[in-house]
């Protein structure tokens, strides 16, 4: 038997559209597992649904809802928690039921917005992930040119919208379901696809634009970046202010490294698994593959309830905001300190600062005047 044309992020069914159509097919379900298997694999897919969507939601209301967190990095860090959050809720859930036994139950519709969604979810995370690396280049790097505003954020984030829309939609329109006894199958067929051409093509292309594109991208950024914080040791007679730059700069890129790394971690078997399937189709026939594509697609998942937990700990402000979303928990109390964090000081700061000027300039003008007196007098 060959494979099916399967979506990137969808499971490779070991039926070709060519054997439904010529009645080749078997009438068994050999992908059935038994129960205790299933209630495992279901524990552990529970763990990604739940952490990620309590996770990335809370991250999305941190920075909404604190005047101080809406910067230009934080605002594509919005744009990358929904996109985890709803590939964690619209994708994990359906493609782990239709991993389990290879037998879709969600009809064509679903079917189509499945092999849409995903991508275009992936697409809008890794490329938030490297407009915050280029933000932060431009920021550190080039810090005299103008930044980003709010309102050039939001095209960028429509724009990075419409160009996944557009590069998935070709995984949607030739989605379609078959059905033969005893199941249902979810595949993508593709027009003229001999030998599975086209297909192959597409992935290709798919996991240069939204893999090695953009972690290309990120790690000259970064690397720029790093050599610039890193290379060179903060002046002993630098101010305070100065210093205290510097580290929240350093903790904000350190952050984000480690964000983009875990990312690049999560997704690389899943991208080889379907590089070595499109060269050696015969590892989907092995009785194995169901248990490794499952084990695959857990770790590519898991890569959308990760971010909250390093932001949780590695930077300051967002850990202060988990304190207060959940201050409801018994085991969990907001510090004086967490309410300084997401207090927006910046504008009490400049106001003062503003006062101490005027105050300043008014006792001089005075001073001024007295003293201008006193000589006409004399």
């Amino acid at each position: 038997m060959d494979t099916t044309s399967a979506p990137l992020l969808f499971l490779t069914s070991t039926v070709s559209f060519e054997d439904i159509k010529d009645g080749n097919e078997t009438t068994t379900n050999v992908f059935a597992q038994p129960g205790w298997q299933v209630a495992l694999w279901a524990i552990a897919y529970a763990l990604i649904v739940t952490v990620s969507v309590i996770g990335n939601v809370t991250v999305i209301w941190i920075i909404l809802a604190h005047q101080r967190m809406r910067t230009v990095t934080n605002y594509f860090i919005v744009n990358l928690a929904f996109s985890d959050v709803s590939m964690a809720a619209f994708n994990t859930v359906f493609n782990f039921v239709y991993a389990l036994h290879n037998d879709w139950y969600f009809g064509l519709g679903y079917c189509r917005f499945q092999n849409f969604f995903p991508i275009t979810a992936m697409f809008s995370s890794i490329y938030s992930m490297t407009a915050i690396a280029v933000d932060r280049y431009m920021a550190i790097i080039h810090p005299l040119k103008p930044r980003l505003s709010s309102t050039s954020t939001n095209v960028v984030i429509g724009l990075i919208w419409a160009v996944a829309f557009s590069l998935a939609f070709p995984q949607c329109f030739y989605a379609k379901t078959i059905f033969y006894s005893p199941r249902t199958v979810c595949l993508v067929d593709w027009p003229e696809d001999i030998g599975g051409k086209h297909q192959l093509a597409y992935q290709i292309a798919l996991i240069i634009l939204i893999y090695l594109l953009p972690l290309l991208v990120m790690l000259v950024t970064y690397s720029l970046v790093g050599r610039t914080l890193w290379g060179s040791e903060i002046p002993g007679e630098a101010s305070e202010h100065y210093q205290n730059q510097i580290q929240a700069k350093r903790k904000v890129v350190k952050m984000m490294i480690v964000v983009v790394v875990t990312f690049a971690l999560c997704w690389l078997p899943f991208h080889m698994y379907f590089i070595l399937g499109s060269f050696n189709k015969d590892i989907y026939n092995q009785k194995y593959i169901q248990q490794v594509y499952l084990a695959i697609f857990w770790l590519a998942m898991s890569s959308t309830m990760y971010n909250p937990l390093i932001y949780y700990c590695l930077n300051q402000r967002f850990r202060a905001g988990f304190h207060r979303a959940f201050r409801w928990c018994p085991f969990i109390t907001v510090s004086e300190e967490d309410k300084m964090e997401l207090q927006h000081r910046r504008t009490f700061m400049m106001t003062r600062s503003f006062r101490m000027e005027s105050t300043t300039t008014t006792m001089y003008r005075d001073s001024a005047e007295h003293t201008t007196t006193k000589l006409i007098k004399a």
